[in-house]
């Protein structure tokens, strides 16, 4: 599917969280019903305008692992694939 954001959206593709903890810690699968907060940038749109009427440009890009928002982002389905879609604004944090 190609889809292109307007604005200063961003799709997102949540990452799966690890079922175990460093220290080798099992989680119990009711960990795993929580909503991501880390994902892969799919797609961003072009940016948001100023007051000025000059496009701001997005901080993050295509490929960019990312911390965002636990309930920031809203989730759909297209072609069966689930992503999260949000505003530049839910994103916290690039991850290196």
């Amino acid at each position: 599917m190609n889809f292109k954001p307007l604005s200063n959206h961003i799709f997102l593709e949540p990452l799966e969280e690890e079922k175990a903890t460093k220290s080798g810690i099992l989680l119990p699968e009711t960990s795993e019903k929580e909503r991501p907060i880390r994902g892969t940038v799919v797609a961003v749109g072009p940016g948001k305008k100023n007051e000025k009427g000059e496009l701001q440009q997005m901080s993050v890009k295509v490929g960019d692992k990312v911390l965002f928002k636990k309930y920031g982002p809203d989730e759909i389905e297209l072609d069966g694939k689930k992503y999260l879609v949000g505003d530049e604004d839910d994103i916290l944090a690039i991850i290196n």
